[in-house]
């Protein structure tokens, strides 16, 4: 777990009429977990106990004291939680903060693929629903598709929901991956044409882009790392400036952990709508009212579970 931040609370300065002391303060009442994803605004960031991508802090959730998990990204990420904590209380502060991507497959869609290609693994990235996981064999990451794909006894793979992935994936493995023609709007949007504006503007800088990016921008780019990856290779890279291929709230948690750093986004249009939809006055009334509670009936938790587990299994 590496790659996630632990904040000192402490130093955290007290502002917006004191929503964050409030905040502090009822996290201890209702021994709760803060939990943010890497792409929330820069004061949700602050009030986090962790930050990291989605599955990293489910699976740090699981692991940590405290029965209740604030988390402060979309529906499909506190499913998750929802799922590996069965045991624990998992909020959505932003009820209706949903993954347009997770939704361009339904578990329906999955049970008539399985059909069409009876000999196929079936692959769920983690940006699906719980219902989807259920109907998957194994789920991957953006970090860990590779070697998931590659992992699999079957020769052909049904990767869902992401073309962009899958075909990223496809790549480095001598599996035929079917893609499912879902995406993520955000990365799908970026361009070569903005990456080439973006070198222009910061000549020297290296640029790093998201495996749901387009094939030909993956092309343009100098490398590709899954969110987490992106921190690392920053702060431990040699180079002054990088310029970053996936939702700009990537770019608070790298200037404050990345020291000495210049980050430039490759788009100014890549934002997340959803995941700006936490606030500090969503998270508080939460913590208040300990509400929305997002759960998942247990028979398709105990299904997505046997999933994920499986995917945590891969070395």
């Amino acid at each position: 777990m590496d790659s996630l931040s632990v904040r000192d609370i402490g130093d955290i300065t007290m502002d917006n009429n004191g929503i964050i002391k409030k905040i502090l303060e009822l996290k201890e009442q209702r021994d709760a977990i803060i939990l943010a994803h890497n792409y929330q605004e820069g004061p949700v960031q602050d009030v986090a106990d962790l930050i990291g991508d989605s599955l990293e802090l489910s699976r740090a959730a699981a692991s940590l004291d405290g029965s209740v998990i604030v988390f402060c990204g979309v529906d499909f990420m506190a499913e998750t939680a929802a799922i590996l904590s069965p045991q624990k209380k998992v909020l959505l502060p932003a009820h209706d903060a949903g993954c347009p991507m997770a939704e361009m497959v339904t578990a329906a869609e999955v049970r008539s693929a399985r059909e069409r290609f009876p000999g196929a693994a079936v692959v769920a990235y983690v940006n699906t629903t719980a219902e989807v996981k259920a109907e998957s064999d194994i789920c991957c990451t953006s970090a860990n598709a590779v070697k998931v794909v590659s992992s699999l006894e079957e020769d052909q793979v049904l990767f869902v929901p992401d073309r962009n992935l899958a075909r990223y994936v496809a790549r480095f493995t001598k599996k035929q991956v079917i893609p499912w023609e879902g995406y993520c709007i955000v990365h799908d949007m970026i361009t070569v044409a903005d990456v080439t504006l973006a070198r222009q503007g910061h000549p020297g800088a290296e640029v790093i882009v998201h495996p749901e990016c387009r094939p030909e921008v993956i092309d343009a780019a100098d490398y590709v790392f899954s969110t987490s990856g992106m921190i690392r290779h920053v702060c431990e890279g040699e180079k002054p400036a990088y310029i970053i291929g996936t939702e700009i709230g990537i770019l608070y948690r790298m200037q404050k952990e990345c020291p000495g750093k210049s980050c430039y986004p490759l788009s100014d249009r890549a934002v997340c709508t959803n995941m700006k939809k936490t606030s500090l006055a969503l998270v508080l009334q939460s913590l208040e009212s300990l509400s929305p509670q997002v759960t998942v009936p247990e028979h398709v938790a105990h299904r997505a579970r046997k999933a994920i587990d499986r995917m945590l299994a891969v070395k």
